[in-house]
C-alpha cells in the first residue's frame, strides 16, 4: 500500500522507528526498520520531522495491539515543514492563535475538523430538504446600491467604473422577494451577509444566512416549515434532536411552544404593554432605559430583549412583533400595532426570523418613510427607502411567507460550540 500525509509523532526504538501519518481521513502508523530499508534510508527517515508531508510504500500488518501499520519499504519527503507544530504536537490550546492560524488548529486538533465536517453536512441537509420541497436555489447580488432587508449598519465601498457607492448586503431578502414577484414561487438562498457592527460570541462581521420565500403561504405555514427544516438539517449532520449545549439539555423535537411577545413581557415584568398608559415610565421602573421619543413598538421590543429573550432556553416561537420594528411584515388584521412575524429563540438567542411578507406597496412606502424619519431623529438602525423595490411591489406580489436563519448559530448549537468563531474557518479578529 502507498500512503501519504503529514508526519505527526515519531518514536525511535533502536533499529526501528514508528511514526504517525495523518491526513483528512485520519491517522495510520508507519514502521521503518534499519535492516529492511538499509542504513542510509533509515538515517534519512530519522531526519524527517513532525509536520513534514511524507509518502510511504510497503506491506500492511497489524501490531500486537491490533493497530494497522505500514512497514516502510520506500518513502519520499513530499514537502518540508519549516515551522514546528505547536506544543510538541499534542494540540494547540491558545484560543487566539487557533483563530488566527486555523490551518495549524486543524492539524493539531482533529476535533476541530469534525466541527466543520458537521457544518458542511448540516448545510447539505438544508439544501436537500429545500430541493425535495421544490424550492429553487438562487444567487443574488452581494454588492447592492441600497442595503435592505434588515436593520443593520452596512459596509460601504465605491465602484470606480460606475462612479457610485455600493454596499455589501446585510440580508438576502429584497432580491429574493423580487423573484417571487417575477413568478418563482418557491425560492431560497444560502449566502454570506455583512454587517458593520461589533464582535461578540454571537456576532461576526460576515456570516452565513439561509433565507427562503414561498408564495401563497403565511407565517403560520412558515412555523410548520421551520419545525420540519431544522430537525431535517440536524439529522443530516449526523446528530440527534436531543442535544447538550454548554451543559444544558436541548431538545429540537417539534412542535415548539408558541408565545406572544406581550404575554412574555407581562409574565417577566408584570407590565401589560397593551394597557399600560405610560410604557416608557414602566420600562424605566423595570430597569430598561428608553429614550423619551422612542416609538411604542421599540419600547416593547426593548423590554422583550432586555427582560425576556435570554430566559428562553428551549426552542420557543415568539410571535406577533410590534409594527415599529418590523418594516417588511404584514400587519395583523385584528391589531395593526403588531405584524404577523415570529422568531425562533433557542438558548436565549434568535435563531430564525420569519413573517408574512408585506405586499401592499402603499403601506410599504409609508413604513419606509417612517423609517426615514426615525433615522433623521437619530436612530442607529433603520431601513432605507428603496424605490426599485416599491416599483417591483407595484407589479403585484402574491401573499408570501418568508423565513431567515443564521446558519452559524444553528451549527454552534448542534456542535456545542460557545462562540461563532468556533464554527467559522477564518473569523475576523482585532489586529494582534
Amino acid at each position: 500500500m502507498t500512503v501519504a500525509g503529514r508526519l505527526m509523532i515519531k518514536r525511535g526504538m533502536g533499529g526501528r522507528t514508528f511514526a504517525d501519518l495523518q491526513d483528512g481521513s485520519g491517522r495510520i502508523q508507519l514502521m521503518a526498520q534499519k535492516d529492511v530499508i538499509g542504513d542510509a534510508d533509515y538515517e534519512r527517515f530519522g531526519e524527517l520531522g513532525p509536520g513534514d508531508i511524507v509518502g510511504a510504500t510497503g506491506p500492511v500488518f497489524r501490531t500486537r495491539r491490533g493497530e494497522p501499520t505500514v512497514e516502510v519499504r520506500d518513502f519520499q519527503l513530499l514537502s518540508k515543514a519549516l515551522r514546528p507544530l505547536p506544543e510538541k504536537w499534542h494540540g494547540l490550546k491558545d484560543i487566539e492563535l487557533r483563530y488566527r492560524q486555523r490551518y495549524v488548529d486543524l492539524i493539531a486538533n482533529p476535533e476541530v475538523r469534525e466541527v466543520f465536517i458537521t457544518r458542511s453536512r448540516l448545510i447539505a441537509g438544508l439544501r436537500k430538504h429545500m430541493d425535495d420541497l421544490g424550492f429553487l436555489e438562487v444567487e443574488t447580488p452581494v454588492l447592492q446600491d441600497i442595503p435592505g432587508g434588515g436593520l443593520a449598519k452596512p459596509f460601504r465601498t465605491h465602484h470606480n467604473a460606475l462612479d457610485m457607492d455600493l454596499y455589501l448586503r446585510i440580508a438576502l431578502e429584497l432580491h429574493l422577494k423580487r423573484l417571487i414577484i417575477g413568478g418563482i414561487d418557491k425560492v431560497y438562498e444560502i449566502g454570506r451577509v455583512f454587517r458593520n457592527e461589533g464582535l461578540s460570541p454571537r456576532h461576526n462581521p460576515e456570516f452565513t444566512m439561509f433565507e427562503s420565500y414561498e408564495a401563497y403561504a403565511d407565517y403560520e405555514d412558515v412555523m410548520r416549515f421551520a419545525e420540519d427544516l431544522i430537525p431535517a438539517a440536524i439529522k443530516a449532520a449526523g446528530r440527534t434532536l436531543r442535544l447538550t449545549y454548554q451543559g444544558e439539555e436541548l431538545d429540537f423535537t417539534p412542535p415548539y411552544p408558541r408565545r406572544k411577545m406581550v404575554d412574555l413581557i407581562r409574565d417577566a415584568t408584570g407590565i401589560d404593554a397593551l394597557t399600560e398608559p405610560d410604557l416608557h415610565a414602566a420600562a424605566g421602573r423595570a430597569g430598561v432605559a428608553v429614550e423619551p421619543a422612542m416609538a411604542w413598538g421599540f419600547v416593547v421590543n426593548e423590554l422583550y430583549e432586555k427582560k425576556v429573550e435570554s430566559t428562553l432556553r428551549r426552542p420557543t416561537i415568539v410571535v406577533d412583533y410590534p409594527l415599529d420594528v418590523s418594516p417588511l411584515a404584514r400587519k395583523r388584521e385584528d391589531d395593526p400595532r403588531f405584524v404577523e412575524r415570529f422568531e425562533l429563540v433557542v438558548m436565549g438567542r434568535e435563531l430564525c426570523n420569519a413573517f408574512t411578507e408585506l405586499t401592499d406597496p402603499n403601506d410599504q412606502r409609508t413604513r419606509f418613510e417612517l423609517q426615514a424619519l426615525a433615522a433623521a431623529a437619530g436612530a442607529d438602525e433603520t431601513h432605507p427607502m428603496d424605490e426599485d423595490y416599491l416599483v417591483a411591489l407595484e407589479q403585484g406580489m402574491p401573499p408570501t411567507g418568508g423565513f431567515g436563519m443564521g446558519v452559524d448559530r444553528l451549527v454552534m448549537l448542534v456542535t456545542d460550540q460557545p462562540s461563532i468563531r468556533d464554527v467559522l474557518f477564518f473569523p475576523h479578529l482585532r489586529k494582534a
